[in-house]
């Protein structure tokens, strides 16, 4: 049998084995006398267990099924509520680390549908919202048996544009450079940013959430009467990071991933039209994309 067969493989080892369930999507409504408030969330939470022997043996013993994980999750959800998502991936991983001694290591992903309470006349409606797509919120907690309880936090799908005030020049050339230099172009990117606020406090995770964004935006646009030139995607991404490190001290390590939305000049020509830049066609592949991971040198040293 290929079962007997492999298990006279000796000079092996375990270097991780871990399980979960993913995609736990659930509306969480909170009412307070006719007003209402709602979290809707998608949650993935992943075990590793003290011992491998589910994967070397057929062992289920310790296995906590799939199935009681989505059951914790909403347990947690209907007693404790969602204040924040931060707060309840710190939660769920607190809940697994003291609920089952046979758990080595819990990491939970949350993220949030962005709604948004509606407004009249300028008045908030008591029970009804609006999906507004201006960024996903979402975060990561996660914790070793005896190891503090890291949580991280970001923003990603966060499409920003702006029609000039962007450049690419004075790059390396050589025989198959096409790519002319511009000095005025739109500057159009997706961006995804992931920080981590090191071990675990009493953070207020709104308030830093919502700094941060407006950092990327300050940061990506400049002032409103005037902008801010962009001298490369690059620039752009180290920019967006040293605001937000400048700002907001409860970040310690910042990664910014800006993926090019390009936009084609469409020639009308032959419509017997010029056309200064005022139509423009998208390209959606092939796209530029470059990343960047900073930290407070401080904080790296003492992680050692």
């Amino acid at each position: 049998m290929v079962e007997g067969r492999l298990n006279k493989i000796k000079d092996v080892e375990v270097l991780n084995c871990e399980y979960g369930k993913n995609t736990i999507k659930f509306l969480r409504v909170k009412r307070e006398g006719k007003k209402h408030f709602i979290k809707e969330v998608e949650v993935c939470t992943h075990l590793r267990l003290t011992s491998a022997r589910e994967y070397l043996e057929a062992d289920n013993s310790a296995v906590i099924p799939t199935d009681t994980i989505k059951n914790i999750v909403f347990v947690l959800a209907k007693k404790n509520g969602i204040q924040t998502i931060e707060q309840f991936a710190v939660d769920i991983c607190k809940h697994f680390m003291t609920t089952f001694s046979q758990v080595a290591y819990v990491k939970t992903y949350v993220q949030e549908v962005p709604w948004q309470r509606l407004h009249e006349n300028g008045v908030p409606h008591i029970h009804s919202f609006i999906c507004v797509p201006d960024g996903i919120r979402f975060c990561e907690a996660e914790q070793c048996r005896n190891g503090p309880l890291v949580v991280f936090a970001g923003i990603k799908d966060l499409k920003l544009l702006k029609t000039t005030q962007s450049g690419f020049e004075g790059f390396y050339k050589n025989e198959h450079t096409t790519l002319p230099e511009r000095n005025d172009r739109i500057l159009c990117a997706e961006l995804f940013c992931k920080w981590s606020y090191g071990e675990c406090r009493d953070f207020d995770f709104d308030c830093i959430w919502n700094k941060v964004r407006e950092c990327v935006l300050e940061a990506f646009a400049g002032p409103p009467d005037c902008g801010e030139y962009s001298a490369s995607y690059q620039r752009t991404v180290n920019c967006i990071q040293m605001l937000i490190l400048s700002k907001v001290s409860q970040v310690q390590v910042i990664e910014v991933i800006l993926n090019n939305v390009f936009y084609n000049v469409q020639d009308m020509k032959n419509l017997g039209l010029t056309n200064d830049k005022e139509v423009l066609v998208p390209v959606e592949t092939p796209y530029g994309s470059c990343t960047c991971t900073l930290g407070r040198k401080k904080f790296l040293e003492a992680q050692g």
